[in-house]
């Protein structure tokens, strides 16, 4: 078997069947599909099941709902493949990406390649890096919340690569695959780019993701003893990251939390950081609102 898909499936019942009927159609004959339902609690287990009689390549496995993290570390468990490629259950895999992924890793010898990809409105997101890459400018892009890159979805990895990489805490959900992706990277792995575009990730579904200050701060003692090993080579963009999270809690109106985080990460602001980012941060949070808002509604227009 080279390659393993390993689908985490929670309440996705409008997009799964589709999801799986796009990767039955892929013109690669060594691969299987194993998908996690996540304890879900609409049809899309039922779904899932119908698919697996369908075609003995897909394998479906129920657990109780442990978090997407969880489903991915038991969906690599259970798998069989050389190669391991990602995949949400309301997205797809283009024609051909099994194939074209196959091929680059291969030929590159590298230990994760990375494609590029479109979301449902036809627009290509592509970073333009091509061939091997430093991992550690993928690490300051992630952690400064420049996301134009694939970040498990549309990579395909070495199995080993991924050992130690899925035991993020099941209370974080949101960044939990930029968690788990810097987690690679900080390993030093070879990281091979593509031009090809492999996936459609299905932008800005709704989901039942909160923004909780105790969750928020787990993940930053998560993400500090990833990158505690180079801690000085990251540690400023450390604080940029955490100086993006405090932008959502000002964006979500959670007064109370913003001035907790704040906090949290105010000794270590400084001049290096982006003025406009600092701005924000040292402004009133209800003022600073107006400005969040309004950048970001101008970056999605």
């Amino acid at each position: 078997m080279e390659i393993s898909v390993v689908i985490p499936v929670y309440n996705k019942e409008a997009y799964v069947e589709r999801c799986f009927r796009q990767l039955m159609a892929q013109d690669f004959d060594s691969f299987e599909v194993v998908a996690i339902d996540d304890g879900s609690t609409d049809r899309s287990g039922e779904i899932c099941d119908k698919m697996a009689q369908q075609d003995q390549r897909i394998r479906i496995i129920h657990t109780k709902n442990g978090g997407v993290t969880a489903a991915r570390r038991r969906g690599m468990e259970e798998s069989q493949g050389k190669y391991i490629m990602f995949v949400d259950s309301d997205d797809e895999l283009l024609p051909g990406a099994l194939r074209t992924m196959y091929q680059a890793i291969e030929e590159s010898g590298a230990d994760e390649v990375i494609a590029t990809y479109y979301d449902q409105y036809g627009r290509l997101y592509d970073t333009g890096r091509r061939g091997f890459v430093d991992g550690d400018g993928i690490i300051h892009d992630l952690l400064s919340s420049r996301l134009g890159v694939c970040v498990l979805w549309g990579i395909i990895f070495r199995r080993k690569l991924l050992e130690g990489c899925l035991d993020t805490p099941p209370q974080i959900r949101n960044g939990e695959d930029i968690l788990m992706q810097i987690k690679c990277l900080v390993k030093r792995p070879k990281v091979y780019f593509i031009a090809d575009a492999i996936y459609l990730y299905n932008k800005g579904l709704p989901n039942d993701r909160k923004l909780e200050l105790h969750v928020e701060r787990l993940y930053d003692e998560t993400l500090r003893k990833t990158l505690e090993p180079r801690w000085d080579e990251f540690k400023y963009y450390y604080t940029q990251h955490q100086l993006k999270i405090y932008e959502n809690f000002v964006e979500s109106c959670q007064w109370s939390a913003c001035r907790e985080y704040a906090n949290d990460i105010r000794p270590n602001v400084n001049s290096r950081h982006p003025l406009a980012d600092r701005i924000a941060f040292f402004l009133p949070p209800r003022i600073s609102y107006f400005l969040v808002h309004t950048y970001r509604w101008l970056r999605k227009a």
